[in-house]
This record gives C-alpha cells, structure tokens and sequence, in this order.
C-alpha cells in the first residue's frame, strides 16, 4: 500500500486515457504544486456524494485511476492547465482528511491481462461496435466527427480502456467499468452497452434532444 493524493471529480478516468483540468480551488492548486515537485502522481476518483469544489471534501467511490501530469501551464492567480494521462488502478483503503486535500492510502489493482480466444473474439467485435457508434454519433453533430480519426489498439485491454472513455453515458454507468475486476467482465459489459447505445441512437425518437446532450457532452 502506499499514500496518494486525492482528487474528487465529477469524471471517471480511464487508464491510458488523457484528461484536461482547470485547477483553481486553494487546496488542488497546493496539492498539484506539491506533486509537480516531487514527481509524484495524484488519483482522481468519482464523486459519489459532495461537490467538486468549495464545501466540505466530497465523499468518493472506492475504485479511482492514479493521474500522471503530462503537461502543467501555469494561470494567472497560481491556477494550472492540467493534462494528465491515467496511469493504473487503485483501491482506497483508508482516507487521511487531515490535509486541505484527500490523502488515500491505496492499493494497486492489476486487471487480470485480457488473453486468450474468447477475449480476441471480443475485441473484434468491440472494434466494430465502437466504428458502428462513431458514425451514428457523427449523424447528431459535426462536432463528434474527430472521434474517427481516434486509432483503436491492437490489444484488447487498451481497447477496452478507449472504449469505456468514448462511451457517452453517465458516470454511474462508467464506474462499474473501472471496477470490473477481470477481463472477461469488462469485455462483456462493453459489449453490452455498445449494443444497447447503438439501438438507441439508431431508433432515437427525438433528434432535437439528443442532440443537445451530445454537444453538451462533447463540449
């Protein structure tokens, strides 16, 4: 086990996955200052209860992804551009409030190594779905059409990992996918929601409405 820095968020990262942040709040600013210097990580976690900024230290779900800051451009007023890269899973085990920020102590969680005929299957059929799903989102809005130029890998634990971040759902859908403890159980619930969004965006009775939430989730 070891300590990691604690970041509560209304997002569910993905390992391999990047991800832009705007840090402005005091106690993010310092602990993002804090781990530029010592080159260290912080975890982001899905908010189950609480806000994201101001208030109390938001309540968290158990499973997070750890961040690896790939580019930090400093703001007026000490705030930071962040891009981060999710680095690998963790489980909390206890939580340290005596800082301004959550402070975890964690556990590296290794997913099973997808292998094997039924997992390769799999993945080729991801592959079509997510292809099946780019187009069907590109009917809705213009905007989505850079989602094509995306490359799909080759192996299937980060085609899973891809797969889970492009999903336009809500995050209490996309936790059970970080949690999922083994291959096999993340393929077949991907598989699963993919059929199930590309039914609905197929036979969607309100273009107008869709539509809406697509640019606002794309925005």
């Amino acid at each position: 086990m070891f300590e990691l820095p604690l970041f509560p968020l209304h997002t569910v990262l993905f390992p391999g996955m990047p991800l832009e942040l705007h840090i402005f709040e005091p106690r993010y600013r310092l602990m993002v200052q804090r781990c530029l210097e010592s080159d260290q990580p912080f975890g982001v976690v899905l908010i189950r209860q609480g806000p994201e900024a101001g208030g109390p230290l938001a309540q968290t779900h158990a499973i997070g992804c750890s961040a690896r800051i790939a580019q930090a451009d400093p703001l007026p007023e000490e705030r930071y551009s962040l891009v981060v890269v999710g680095d690998e899973r963790f489980r909390i085990h206890k939580l340290d409030r005596s800082q301004p920020y959550l402070i975890g102590k964690v556990e590296s969680l290794m997913l099973e190594h997808p292998c094997g005929i039924e997992l390769s299957r799999g993945a080729r059929q991801l592959n079509q779905l997510i292809h099946r799903y780019i187009q069907r989102l590109e009917t809705l809005a213009d905007e989505a059409g850079h989602l094509k130029d995306i490359p799909l890998p080759d192996d299937a634990l980060p085609l899973m990992y891809l797969a889970a971040a492009l999903l336009h759902i809500p995050n209490s859908e996309k936790q059970p996918l970080l949690d999922a403890g083994n291959g096999g159980d993340l393929m077949h619930r991907l598989l699963r929601l993919y059929q199930r969004e590309n039914a609905l965006l197929t036979r969607q009775p309100d273009w107008d409405e869709e539509r809406h939430r697509l640019m606002a989730w794309l925005n």
